[in-house]
């Protein structure tokens, strides 16, 4: 490893499992917009508007979805009445709890409902499922229910990802993967309890020099939540949030005939990455991600170099990037262990909330 690298280990206090092989230099950060209304934690570009989430547990009043207009302005999406939920209503047409947007290849909207109004707590009747949304209109192109024993008690579904007829998606909550056929609406929960989606606890997720902690003060595991698809669609790559990473043939995955124990073999490691906000992939392959430890964006290179692009004290918990049409990275800044769940009650945000984007290097 270069002196250069060492010395950036040595200033952000990395672990010796995560080398830096040096800088791939980005642009300034570029505020994009922000609010104090929503605590986004993803971001999404479809028919030249950008939509914007954020989960109902973290207690800011904003809409669950909404499109961002000028001004800052967010107006709830599809409508207000999506975005109305309240308890005692029938979750199936109301967003619970939005955790993740993601566009598929038609340029149409998925919104992940994890259902779970709190923290920690059970998904409410109807309340786990995907919404397919037509950019344009805002008409629902169809719902995507996640009975329970897709989304037992204790999970807290994710992320996703599309490759094909498929469609893969994290369980944070109890650890597992999710199979989802597209066309059919069959969900399969498979590798539950894995060795490679579950947190490990010898990992904890140091922020700000202390273990980010739950409300019970015991250290935060969350298992299994980022997730990317090779540009050739042949693998998927996943791992708790902690780290590190592991990968499977897409498949051995899409192949529900194949059984269970056929299907763990397949798991292999992959890169070990320390605790992130989230990721994205480019169609080179190459993995951009936020490390939580010390506030910088860095990108992994196909040959498993690990390049630091740019760290500022605002991207603290900068949280599911995507990459825009232009090439822009861009960040939803949600500084998650600042909420008072992981302070025993007392808030620690630094409002206004910040949409941000850097353009990286090549």
């Amino acid at each position: 490893m270069s002196v250069a690298a060492i010395a950036l280990g040595l200033l952000f206090g990395l672990g010796p499992a995560f080398s830096i092989s040096g800088r791939a230099e980005a642009t300034s950060l570029r505020i994009e917009a922000s609010g104090a209304t929503l605590d986004w934690n993803a971001v999404a570009h479809a028919g030249g508007r950008i939509f914007v989430s954020g989960p109902r547990w973290t207690g800011f009043s904003g809409p669950s979805v909404a499109v961002l207009e000028p001004g800052n302005r967010l107006r709830p999406f599809p409508d207000q009445a999506w975005n109305g939920w309240k308890p005692g209503l029938d979750a199936r047409r109301y967003f619970v709890n939005v955790n993740a947007l993601h566009v598929d290849s038609e340029g149409q909207l998925w919104v992940v409902d994890t259902g779970t109004p709190r923290f920690g707590g059970p998904p409410v009747a109807g309340g786990a499922k995907l919404v397919r949304l037509d950019t344009r209109t805002g008409k629902i192109i169809r719902v995507y229910p996640l009975v329970e024993n897709v989304a037992p008690v204790g999970s807290y579904i994710d992320d996703i990802r599309f490759n094909g007829a498929h469609a893969y998606l994290t369980d944070a909550g109890t650890g597992a993967l999710l199979v989802l056929d597209l066309a059919s609406g069959a969900c399969r929960r498979v590798l539950a309890g894995h060795p490679a989606v579950m947190a490990r606890v010898d990992r904890p997720i140091v922020m700000g020099g202390r273990i980010l902690r739950d409300d019970k003060g015991q250290p935060l595991r969350i298992n299994v939540d980022p997730l990317e698809v090779s540009p050739d669609g042949k693998t998927l790559y996943f791992g708790p949030l902690e780290g590190p990473w592991s990968q499977v043939p897409t498949a051995a995955l899409d192949d529900a005939a194949l059984p269970p124990d056929r299907l763990a073999a397949q798991v292999t490691f992959w890169a070990d990455l320390p605790p992130i906000g989230g990721s994205t992939m480019d169609r080179k392959g190459r993995l951009y991600f936020t490390a939580l430890k010390d506030d910088t964006v860095y990108r992994r290179e196909p040959d498993g170099r690990i390049l630091a692009l740019l760290h500022d004290p605002r991207l603290h918990w900068a949280d599911a990037p995507i990459l825009a049409g232009d090439g822009r990275l861009w960040l939803p800044v949600a500084q998650l262990d600042r909420l008072p769940q992981f302070n025993k009650g007392k808030s620690k945000t630094w409002l206004p909330f910040l949409l941000v984007s850097i353009q990286p290097a090549p």
